[in-house]
């Protein structure tokens, strides 16, 4: 490449990069700001934290927060559980129509959410679980993503271990804890993070089942307070926005470089 073709190159990723972070710039602009300089660009301007109170007492940000961590721990937690007895099974037992099966599983990731929000919906309304933070969970509780990424990774545990920790006594269940599952944490780590993030921004399905404050997640409880009626300015809108994502984003800055080792030691590119 040549150093013409490496200026170009590097001049249009940093175009690319800019043009991305641009609205990112435009919500931390508006939200520090005075409503009065939304489209005023004054770096003299006055930097405040009126829009973040105002944002916070207009609607029940404590609840939508307190919604969405029960909502992601309990869906992330109920998936390494459910995934890791799969992969496990998939992994080291021989039974009839494994493979038939594990196709299934690959099948799912072929196949959208949203294609299956009425028949879900169906099925919650039947558990008489509308409205409430199991009925959100629920349809995310078996992820064939998590069977097939952890099911990988135990494959390439030796089965000397196997061997050796069955010669001690240990059964199934005690190997896939004491040997296994410690041998996959970069596994575990990588896809806690796609999990999490994924279930934090997840707004469709969350719109549909829930009704009231009480299971609103954040995504939802953001998207019914900037569409009120009375007229809220956009720096309120911002802050409050800013509020919902800084989780996020504080934990993306704080561990990049654990996300991106523990990808990389899982086997994504």
């Amino acid at each position: 490449m040549s150093r013409f073709d490496r200026y170009l190159w590097n001049g249009g990723a940093g175009l690319l990069a800019l043009l991305w972070v641009l609205p990112l710039l435009f919500a931390v602009w508006t939200a520090f700001h005075p409503s009065a300089y939304e489209a005023n660009f004054t770096l003299s301007a006055p930097i405040t934290l009126e829009n973040f109170v105002k944002a916070w007492n207009a609607a029940p940000f404590a609840r939508y927060f307190l919604n969405t961590f029960l909502l992601v721990t309990g869906i992330t937690g109920a998936q390494f559980v459910l995934c890791s007895l799969a992969a496990y099974g998939f992994a080291r037992f021989r039974f009839p129509g494994r493979g038939i099966l594990f196709s299934l599983v690959l099948l799912q990731l072929l196949v959208m959410p949203d294609i299956l929000i009425v028949e879900n919906y169906k099925i919650i309304r039947a558990f008489d679980a509308v409205d409430t933070l199991q009925g959100i969970a629920l349809p995310y509780i078996a992820s064939g993503f998590g069977v097939f990424l952890i099911r990988q990774t135990f494959m390439t545990v030796p089965r000397e271990l196997d061997d050796a920790a069955r010669i001690e006594g240990a059964g199934p269940l005690s190997i896939l804890w004491r040997v296994y599952v410690p041998l996959a944490k970069p596994t575990y780590l990588a896809y806690g993070l796609v999990s999490v993030s994924y279930h934090w921004n997840n707004f469709l399905w969350p719109l549909i089942v829930t009704n009231s404050t009480e299971t609103r997640p954040v995504t939802v409880g953001l998207s019914v307070f900037a569409t009120t009626d009375s007229g809220v300015e956009w720096s309120v809108i911002n802050a409050a926005t800013l509020m919902t994502s800084a989780p996020l984003l504080i934990a993306f800055l704080l561990f990049q470089r654990q996300f991106v080792q523990s990808f990389m030691r899982a086997g994504i590119k």
